[in-house]
């Protein structure tokens, strides 16, 4: 396994050969000033870091230790920072950890100890990057471009898998936005036309004049404009699959020509005489009720039958329990990626706001809504109002496992500063925890505190600011 890497920002060269002869365990990336450590961090991203407050071209003071402190802090999120402060300094040490530092450590160096707090801080990092990653996983889904737990979205995964080995011709039910290209991409795709084309045509999307060329093709003369042979999407997708979107929105005289091609499969371009043989799989699908349009005499019957041999029908989002936010970690993970960003997940409130919400526009809608918080958000952790939801009711009784985990550790939190009068230092004895661990957790749960104690000020000042900053 490869070494954790250490990154160092000290400009005392006899230290740093004091860090190398004590960290053999670890990969070492020395820095001595803030240009080269934020450089450093980007390139390297490493798991832990120490940092000298008295850094050039302030080393009697604490500015610059401080301003390379919060933009390591911004830049590298989950990177673990030791400050190493002077013997005494406590107040320095507390304003640290409340401007994101994970621990500190008084000079000179009790080199044993620090060689603890960095095995905890590795470990820790460890932990939260194999929690990241399982997070964000997509659940696994037999079919490439759905992601998904739900059962009723597995099942018309294995029904797809299925039907991709014979060739009947499918008929996708569902609402915009729950996923019926990708279902009907992975019918052609899992089955023996896989490697001819894949055509798809939105019948309603191209007005009704244009939709028979489209469909069809035409010869050269056919009409004014047509100054070439050309070839319709049914001839294009000749050994592949036809992929017919809203289907009910094809008008009668073309469910009419569609229907002889079902029969025949045979097609004539727009006006050529000679019939053209095409072996085509058809897969079609509507969010509309196809049934109804059938009794009301607005789309045939006999092509609704040659249509839908199998009918599948796609559970909308709302009715897909978890995989709202299953979708919004993958889709967080996918943005943060595509736009340089590095937000770190959702607060309660959002989690509450995504998992309430009846996403009327599916999947498309949840996508579209994450794209714009990703890029938009200023904080680490979406809220409710970057994905322009209102703040949905957070249920006590909720069966979502991480909010109550979330609402869980909160009462807990709050009462063990109720019941030490507010001294953090008897609140994190009464937790088991470190200071600094219930530094960050106060900093999480946005709880205040009234301080027992002048140390528990300086803290509570830290916090405060730290959540005021985002």
């Amino acid at each position: 396994m490869s070494k954790p890497k250490l990154l160092i920002v000290e400009d005392d060269e006899g230290l740093c050969s004091q860090y190398r002869w004590a960290f053999p365990g670890c990969d070492l990336v020395i820095t001595h000033a803030r240009p080269q450590a934020l450089a450093a961090a980007q390139k390297e991203r490493p798991s832990v870091a120490i940092i000298d407050l008295g850094l050039p071209p302030d080393p009697d003071g604490v500015t610059e230790g401080f301003a390379t402190l919060e933009a390591l802090v911004r830049q590298v999120p989950n990177m673990k920072v030791i400050v190493a402060t002077s013997h005494g300094d406590r107040m320095h040490a507390l304003r640290a950890i409340g401007s994101g530092a994970y621990d500190f450590c008084e000079k000179p160096m009790d080199i044993d100890l620090l060689r603890t707090i960095i095995d905890r801080a590795v470990r820790l990092h460890e932990l939260e990057d194999e929690n990241r990653r399982l997070a964000e996983a997509p659940a696994p889904s037999p079919i490439k471009r759905i992601i998904t737990a739900s059962d009723a979205m597995l099942k018309v995964c294995r029904t797809i898998e299925r039907l991709a080995t014979t060739n009947v011709s499918v008929l996708l039910l569902g609402e915009s936005g729950t996923g019926k290209e990708a279902l009907a991409r992975a019918v052609h795709e899992l089955g023996p036309r896989a490697k001819q084309p894949f055509i798809a045509i939105n019948c309603g999307a191209i007005p009704e004049n244009l939709l028979e060329s489209e469909l069809f093709g035409y010869e050269r003369g056919a009409f004014t404009g047509a100054v070439k042979q050309t070839i319709g999407k049914i001839e294009a997708a000749n050994k592949g699959t036809l992929f017919l979107d809203e289907i009910g929105d094809l008008p009668h005289q073309l469910q009419v020509k569609l229907l002889r091609f079902l029969q025949e499969q045979v097609i004539e371009r727009i006006g050529g005489r000679q019939t053209i043989p095409v072996d085509v799989r058809i897969v079609s699908a509507t969010n509309m009720m196809l049934e109804e349009q059938v009794g009301e005499g607005r789309f045939r019957n006999d092509l609704f039958y040659r249509l839908n041999s199998v009918t599948v029908r796609i559970p909308p989002l709302r009715d897909r329990p978890g995989d709202a936010m299953l979708l919004a970690r993958y889709f967080l993970s996918r943005f943060n990626r595509e736009f340089g960003r590095n937000i770190r997940g959702f607060t309660e409130e959002a989690i509450s706001a995504i998992s309430g919400h009846a996403w009327p526009g599916n999947v498309r809608e949840l996508e579209n809504r994450m794209k714009r918080a990703v890029v938009m958000a200023d904080a680490r952790l979406i809220d409710a109002a970057d994905l322009e939801l209102a703040p949905g009711a957070t249920d006590p009784h909720g069966l979502d496992l991480r909010a109550a985990r979330l609402r869980a550790e909160r009462e807990v939190l709050q009462k063990a500063l109720a019941r030490s009068n507010g001294t953090l230092a008897t609140a994190a004895k009464l937790l088991g925890i470190s200071r600094p661990t219930l530094y960050t957790l106060m900093e999480a749960h946005g709880v205040a505190h009234a301080p027992g104690d002048a140390s528990d000020a300086a803290a509570g000042q830290a916090v405060s600011h730290s959540t005021n900053t985002g």
